[in-house]
């Protein structure tokens, strides 16, 4: 008898101004996983008592105060914690673990890049790039059957945004990034599930 996981992602914008809203989502949709992003908040004053009441009593946290920071609240045991610096400078972008059922789960913020797409002028842009870099590097070495979820900051395809030939320029949606996603996505076979289930366009 197979059992099946109901994994849920969101990129929250502060989990302690939407605890309504998460409440709801957690009573509509009951998934036993929510991986959250941009929480945030510190570990030590997430909103627990929330989750508690409805069952995630399994979490990995990498916080963050006022910026950044991912969770992962769970109904299942959660195992062999990990974080990873992809930023290369301490920011709460990545938490992992591993499910009972051997699958591990990773949930990543990857930073937005700022507003030029030139590393030259604007740092952020070069640090998101490195950022899916090291992503890329980490996918090429995975031996195990992993799901990756979280907030990529890159709409990949031309019917992903509102005008492709407009947004070329646009950071989140240059060739260049869209190149390192694709990247990242071959070196370990990530399968996009969304567009595998809604086909493009």
């Amino acid at each position: 008898m197979s059992k099946r996981l109901k994994i849920a992602s969101w990129n929250i914008n502060s989990v302690r101004a939407r605890t309504a809203l998460v409440e709801r989502l957690i009573v509509e949709q009951q998934p036993d996983i929510l991986c959250l992003q941009e929480t945030k908040v510190l570990d030590s004053i997430f909103p627990f008592e929330l989750f508690d009441r409805h069952g995630y009593v399994h979490r990995q946290l990498n916080g963050q105060r006022m910026h950044h920071g991912v969770a992962i609240l769970s109904r299942v045991p959660l195992r062999d914690p990990g974080k990873h610096d992809w930023q290369d400078n301490g920011e709460a972008r990545h938490v992992g673990v591993r499910l009972d059922c051997g699958i591990r789960l990773e949930n990543v913020y990857v930073p937005a890049g700022g507003d030029t797409p030139d590393r030259t002028i604007n740092p952020k842009f070069g640090q998101k790039l490195d950022f899916i870099e090291r992503m890329t590097r980490w996918s090429e070495g995975l031996r195990e059957p992993t799901i990756i979820v979280g907030d990529f900051n890159v709409a990949p395809l031309e019917c992903d945004v509102w005008s492709h030939k407009a947004l070329l320029t646009v950071v989140s949606h240059t060739p260049v990034e869209v190149d390192a996603l694709s990247r990242l996505q071959q070196a370990h076979g990530w399968i996009d599930i969304g567009r595998r289930f809604v086909p493009a366009p």
